[in-house]
């Protein structure tokens, strides 16, 4: 019997397993400040401990997609080692801070399985759970995921699509953050002047600056996660495959996107939910990305009038800057150079 693990195929999955996955990690501010050197993220609430807890924090949080990606890391192994590419997100949530110290682990259930229609491949629904070692839960989410077939002779299952949330209630999400202290908001340091009522649903923001990827940080980037996905790091086995080269992570992508987005919303301090992701094209490294923001809404939050939500559809691209705002042609197709549409709620104090 062989102790190597060579991951899970399309055929390994059934509709209800649950999986408890390998290994906890403690986050340590060291894992913080190696996040901000591959993204240059400036918020400030993530920042800078004084700052934080001058709002009512305990110190400086993780950053929101620091932890998502532990979490998402820790399920690469069992869920998407064998992958051709992540698909994309719903239902997100991101529900107490996460602080340096803390220990997180995860558990995945499968919710859906449907083969495509090559008989080679089939795409895999999977709710993931990122627990601390208290039993707090910080954070859940749904994705879906391509995954080869062992045998590509082996019989296709009944299909599975579960039935996914196109939004979430901003209301559900409003607990995610502390009571914000707003006397002690700077505006100077957090390096914004706009808030909450400054922003219209419909309006556009280009993010103007962009961010070139190198082939060695992406890689940093995703040991970093401990994302062991095959099609990110083995250029002896990606070299012939249908791009000739490792792809890059998705989630880097979104955490540039994310960082390029200070500027123009600069105080847009705390990640809620997620409503919707999509990886539209891959990236490789000596690409550069750009991005853009749509506000598609803003919530007041019930008991609280220290913070308002904003929905906002994050989009990358890359090799094309964002002044004419791309998006989808005529025919509903996305155009050339869109990498991410990105669909989510943030928290922005009033």
């Amino acid at each position: 019997m062989s102790k190597t693990n060579p991951g899970n195929f399309f055929e390994d999955f059934h509709v209800g397993q649950v999986i408890r996955h390998a290994t906890p990690r403690t986050v340590t501010s060291s894992d913080a400040t190696l996040y901000t050197a591959l993204y240059g993220s400036r918020f400030a609430v993530q920042s800078s401990d004084d700052f934080a807890h001058s709002l009512g924090y305990d110190r400086a949080p993780l950053d929101d997609l620091l932890v998502f990606h532990i979490v998402f890391g820790k399920t690469v192994p069992d869920i998407s080692l064998n992958a051709v590419a992540n698909l994309g997100y719903a239902g997100g949530r991101f529900l107490a801070p996460v602080y340096p110290g803390d220990t997180l682990s995860a558990v995945s259930e499968i919710i859906g399985k449907k083969e495509n229609s090559n008989g080679t491949t089939g795409v895999v629904y999977v709710r993931s759970t990122g627990y601390t070692a208290d039993g707090t839960e910080v954070l859940d989410y749904v994705r879906w995921v391509m995954v080869n077939k062992r045998d590509a002779a082996s019989p296709a299952p009944d299909p599975v699509v579960p039935e996914l949330p196109a939004a979430l209630d901003p209301l559900v999400l409003g607990n995610a953050a502390p009571l914000l202290d707003l006397e002690n908001w700077d505006n100077d340091l957090a390096g914004s002047p706009f808030r909450f009522d400054h922003y219209a649903k419909g309006e556009k923001i280009d993010h103007v600056d962009g961010m070139t990827v190198e082939e060695a940080e992406h890689q940093i980037a995703t040991r970093l996660y401990q994302n062991t996905a095959k099609v990110h790091f083995n250029q002896h086995t990606e070299g012939k495959g249908r791009f000739g080269k490792r792809l890059i992570y998705g989630g880097h992508v979104i955490s540039i996107a994310r960082a390029l987005s200070f500027n123009g919303l600069g105080n847009l301090f705390h990640i809620t939910g997620i409503n919707g992701g999509k990886h539209v094209a891959p990236l490789f490294a000596g690409d550069t990305v750009y991005a853009w923001s749509e506000v598609l809404a803003t919530a007041d939050l019930e008991g609280r009038t220290d913070v308002g939500a904003l929905r906002l559809r994050l989009v990358a691209t890359k090799n094309r800057p964002c002044a004419d705002f791309p998006m989808k042609s005529a025919d509903g197709k996305y155009e050339d150079g869109v990498l991410l549409d990105f669909d989510y709620w943030a928290l922005m104090p009033k």
